[in-house]
């Protein structure tokens, strides 16, 4: 078998730098490059293209939210939750929904369920939240079951790329960045608009790329490979046509990146804590190989938004009160 020649074979940067460079803005990649730049090259074994292939569907086959996945993720951004936005935020996005405990609401990209226990807490309202990871849907209903919420913050596990509908009519519906690695982005639309009651509610965050052109640069097909599920972001403009096309009157629409990218700092500012508690655990170092993981998942998910070419959307629509749905009711 030949070998070959691999700049990723050469010397790399211990985790403590890494994680420091990270968190002190520093471009840990340019780092590495330099670091690169004063090593040999080092042969390594190329793989039959057979096997190769093999590798790659298994990895496609894989819950991408893996157990040391999850434990990071709470680590970072709080119990139950898998992303940016804790408690406040959720309740201070959610205030324009004017929530109550005689209203049912609806979640896309539920998660481990953290957002719809907030809203259950502050609101009292019924959540059913749909997740596509299986192993997010299992660890979440076990977060809902000790918080004595598992009747009022239900999650359900769905195929987004497969979806015949939803079950019930809802009075509100919330969808939290779970749209943009979804193909068919209206057709969901469509679902989520005939299970939505007359003069109903729906908040949408989502990540939305600046303009078309976009998915051509490098920078974007670079941070695209490294997303946990392949990512399809379109316009707001072209969100927004979407949601008019389909009875939904769009109340607010704006760009709240900046605010994003603040959340992701002030969590990822806790890192190195993070990085001393785990390296006192047993199994430490996976759990420490995982938070770098992370780590530079979410550098990459920030300088697209810092460039501007990636934005993320906050979008309030209401469901016109008479008319025809433009599904039927099953």
């Amino acid at each position: 078998m030949a070998a070959k020649k691999n700049k990723s074979a050469k010397g790399k940067m211990g985790l403590g730098l890494r994680l420091k460079a990270w968190w002190e803005g520093y471009d840990a990649d340019e780092i590495q490059k330099r670091i690169d730049a004063r090593l040999p090259d080092e042969p390594v074994e190329e793989k039959p293209k057979k096997e190769a292939a093999e590798e790659t569907k298994s990895n496609e086959d894989i819950d991408p939210w893996s157990d040391e996945v999850v434990d990071i993720a709470q680590y970072i951004w709080g119990k139950g939750f898998c992303g940016p936005g804790g408690p406040e935020y959720i309740i201070s996005l959610s205030k324009l929904l004017a929530l109550s405990p005689e209203m049912s609401m609806m979640q896309i990209g539920a998660g481990l369920g953290g957002p719809a226990r907030v809203l259950v807490d502050r609101f009292g309202v019924w959540m059913t939240g749909y997740e596509e990871s299986e192993n997010l849907v299992g660890k979440g209903r076990q977060l809902s079951k000790m918080a004595g919420l598992e009747k009022k913050a239900v999650l359900e596990q769905y195929n987004p790329d497969d979806i015949e509908g939803f079950d019930r009519k809802f009075d509100r519906a919330l969808s939290k960045e779970a749209l943009f690695t979804i193909n068919d982005k209206r057709g969901v639309i469509e679902k989520i608009e005939d299970k939505l009651k007359p003069g109903g509610l729906f908040l949408m965050t989502e990540y939305m790329i600046d303009n078309d052109s976009v998915p051509g640069k490098d920078r974007y097909k670079e941070w695209a490979v490294g997303e946990r599920n392949h990512p399809c972001p379109i316009t707001a403009d072209d969100m927004v046509g979407i949601l008019k096309d389909n009875r939904l009157q769009v109340r607010v629409s704006e760009d709240i990146s900046m605010q994003y990218i603040d959340m992701i700092n002030q969590a990822w500012a806790g890192a190195d804590a993070v990085a001393a508690k785990l390296a006192k655990q047993e199994d430490g170092a996976m759990m420490i190989q995982t938070l770098m993981r992370e780590a530079e998942f979410w550098t990459r998910r920030k300088k697209m938004l810092e460039s501007g070419d990636l934005k993320l959307w906050r979008i309030v629509a209401n469901k016109k009160s008479t008319g025809p749905s433009m599904m039927s009711d099953w």
